[in-house]
């Protein structure tokens, strides 16, 4: 055998690092939906710590391979994953410009983000947030409404990502017309 053969086997994972990757990934998988980015480097960093000596290359090789199989498996789907988690953020009150943000860093494309956020309504989760931190309708009886408080609501409306026009909204609304706009259209 030739040192150049000897390298070229090197460079690629052994068929018990290939085994390890499925079983990691399956493992993964099974216990929470992830990105294929998520996948791809919980497996490098996992196969770094457990295989001295292993290669980039073959590091690569074994993130790719898991990723593979997630896809086979029909457990790793980056629309699926994007249009779960934009229904659920939007539901606890998060703005489309924050579960996008969110969805890029997850390694989502952003073409996937774009049609995941098609049908998710601002004004409805402004409304959550809302109620969540009890401002504009849902703020108690007791709390006095000056022009600090109007400033900090507001301000928290627009950290969160909702624009000035949708806190304004929000913001003139009584409670019961706020709660009935809720129970009239649910989440998708």
């Amino acid at each position: 055998m030739t040192g150049e053969e000897g390298e070229t086997e090197a460079l690629a994972p052994t068929p018990r690092m290939l085994a390890w990757s499925r079983n990691s990934a399956l493992y993964r998988l099974s216990r929470r939906m992830m990105t294929e980015r998520e996948l791809s480097d919980a497996i490098a960093r996992k196969a770094k710590q457990k295989f001295e000596d292993i290669s980039d290359r073959q590091v690569k090789a074994l993130s790719a391979a898991a990723v593979e199989f997630g896809r086979t498996m029909l457990a790793l789907d980056d629309t699926a994953y994007a249009e779960i988690r934009t229904r659920s953020s939007a539901r606890n009150g998060k703005s489309k410009r924050a579960i996008g943000r969110k969805l890029i860093e997850k390694g989502i494309d952003r073409e996937i983000v774009q049609q995941a956020l098609e049908e998710t309504d601002d004004f409805l989760s402004a409304l959550v947030f809302a109620r969540k931190r009890a401002f504009g309708p849902y703020r108690r009886p007791d709390v006095e409404v000056d022009d600090k408080r109007h400033a900090k609501e507001f301000s928290a409306f627009a950290r969160n990502g909702f624009s000035f026009e949708i806190g304004r909204r929000v913001m003139a609304m009584d409670r019961d017309e706020a709660e009935e706009i809720l129970a009239d259209r649910p989440f998708v």
